[in-house]
């Protein structure tokens, strides 16, 4: 309606402030400022860790110096698609392979997310429902973590992001330039994780029953636009084909053996936690309060004061999000328990950002004081998470680096057990020292995950521990090992006691509480 006033019918259904009984009010502007100041000291924050890098960290940086042809076949033993390595590998040539270069590029992609959380809060609720997106994630763990981590996670939610918003625009009003870049939003997206196969499922089964729905009840506009989002959906599928014949080999030859499948609550109770910031009270507080966030917004409706209306059967704006994150855990369920493969709640990222904005629209339902102190909490939570993201080791592999450095001779002999903790300690000793795995003698930079417990299973720890012995020779040795990975929680231990038996062992570290934890040992050469 052309020249409609502010408060006609037709206005308010444009602008979800214009009949919400729970404006901001005087508080406006003080608001404002502190989720201003918050969005400063995040962005900080995504780009602040002084943790060395760990497993994962460490084998994208040594996976993505490969050449193209090389780090392609290194992935097929790996078990990832391969686009966040390219985009790595471009990265490392312009900054460079130190911890900030390389971790650099996460907080980029967690930068460049902010403004599409502000355009995804407005769609659903007006500028207050920006503003209140920003308040869930501009201090958020979740996004620190993964803004200062040299994985993909950081680029799945922005790509998952800018597929909703490229889905709604489609539903909405469909072009060729909308649905385009839907395609190719849905093909990225599959280039970088595997788990956005689920989501995308779920979505696509979603658009089926909205387009069945449209069909029955004779209206052809949605019926349309759903049948061009599902075009757009299988057009994006199909750009993925060129990576499924290394997709296949991956599934029959490599997956997860570090840990068991797990059940729908110990990944809820993961997640959750990893929202909060991972492991702390605190952590767990605020990763709760943001469940409650998320029932409040897909249920709740504000009343003003200390009402809200609880319906359910779910309010519309938070139904889209909700199946979206309900959905893609339900598929991750099933098919981990199919083909043995665990669940680590980095890889939520897929549906991550539903949960931020499903928890802004359970804030949009509070009145001034409520809306307060639920943003203080976010706010002060989320900073205790940044603060402990900034000052807490990730990995023990430093400690283990130094320690080797101060006793080691210059043709001292170092054996990583489990192999898992070569890439993260090597990145640190360098080229120095002679640096061997087990079981098998291989260098440290890569673990191959390819038949990886069938491997492990043809080596008897006795003749690994007396080659090694024998190569070794006069010279010292240095075990770095640990006993949390259940694929080697009786092989260290073994390979200790093998090498014990014949040198003293002197223990130069221990374990902490670190997510990968890792002791020293030096065993020195027998005295004449």
């Amino acid at each position: 309606m052309p020249n409609a006033s502010p408060t006609t019918p037709a206005a308010a259904a444009d602008d979800p402030e214009a009949s919400d009984p729970l404006a901001w009010g005087s508080w406006t502007r003080a608001f404002q400022i502190l989720i201003v100041g918050a969005l400063v000291a995040g962005v900080v924050l995504r780009f602040i860790t002084k943790s060395p890098l760990w497993l994962d960290e460490a084998l994208s940086v040594d996976i993505a110096r490969l050449p193209f042809s090389d780090m392609i076949e290194a992935l097929r033993h790996d078990g990832h698609p391969p686009l966040y390595y390219l985009l790595l590998h471009s990265w490392m040539e312009a900054f460079g392979e130190g911890d900030v270069a390389v971790r650099s590029l996460s907080g980029v992609f967690t930068v460049a997310a902010l403004p599409l959380f502000w355009i995804a809060g407005r769609r659903f609720g007006g500028s207050r429902g920006a503003w209140l997106t920003m308040a869930v994630v501009a201090l958020s763990p979740y996004a620190m973590r993964y803004g200062t981590e040299t994985r993909m996670y950081a680029l799945v939610m922005l790509l998952a992001l800018a597929g909703w918003l490229l889905l709604d625009d489609v539903l909405r009003r469909p072009n060729l330039l909308r649905l385009g870049g839907l395609a190719v939003v849905v093909g990225l997206l599959l280039w970088t994780h595997y788990w956005a196969m689920w989501l995308l499922g779920v979505v696509g089964l979603a658009l089926i029953v909205r387009l069945v729905r449209a069909r029955r009840a004779g209206r052809d506009h949605d019926a349309r636009t759903a049948r061009n989002a599902i075009f757009a959906l299988v057009v994006g599928g199909l750009l993925f084909a060129p990576w499924l014949p290394n997709l296949l080999y991956q599934s029959a030859h490599t997956g997860t053996p570090w840990a068991r499948p797990v059940r729908p609550t110990e990944m809820l109770t993961y997640t959750l936690a990893d929202l909060g910031g991972s492991g702390q009270a605190e952590a767990l507080v605020l990763g709760w309060f943001l469940a409650l966030l998320m029932a409040t917004g897909l249920t709740g409706r504000g009343l003003g004061g200390s009402r809200i209306d609880i319906d359910l059967a779910t309010r519309p704006k938070g139904r889209p999000f909700a199946i979206a994150i309900a959905g893609t855990l339900a598929v991750g369920t099933v098919v981990g328990y199919a083909t043995g493969a665990t669940y680590a709640s980095r890889y939520a990222a897929v549906f991550i950002p539903f949960a931020f904005l499903l928890a802004a629209l359970g804030l949009a339902q509070l009145s001034r004081l409520p809306l307060m102190i639920a943003i203080v909490m976010l706010l002060g939570l989320g900073a205790f998470g940044g603060y402990r993201n900034i000052t807490v080791d990730r990995s023990d592999a430093r400690r283990s680096a130094e320690a080797i450095e101060g006793r080691a001779d210059e043709d001292a002999l170092v054996v990583y057990c489990p192999d898992q903790l070569g890439p993260s300690t090597s990145r640190l000793l360098g080229d120095r020292f002679d640096q061997v795995t087990y079981p098998r003698f291989e260098g440290p930079e890569l673990v191959d995950w390819s038949d990886y417990t069938e491997r492990l299973g043809e080596v008897r720890v006795e003749d690994f521990a007396q080659d090694l012995l024998d190569r070794a020779g006069d010279r010292q040795i240095f075990l770095v090992y640990s006993t949390e990975y259940i694929t080697h929680e009786d092989t260290c231990p073994a390979l200790f006691n093998a090498i014990g038996a014949v040198r003293p062992p002197e223990v130069l570290t221990t374990t902490t509480e670190a997510w990968e934890p890792s002791a020293v040992t030096l065993f020195e050469a027998p005295k004449p």
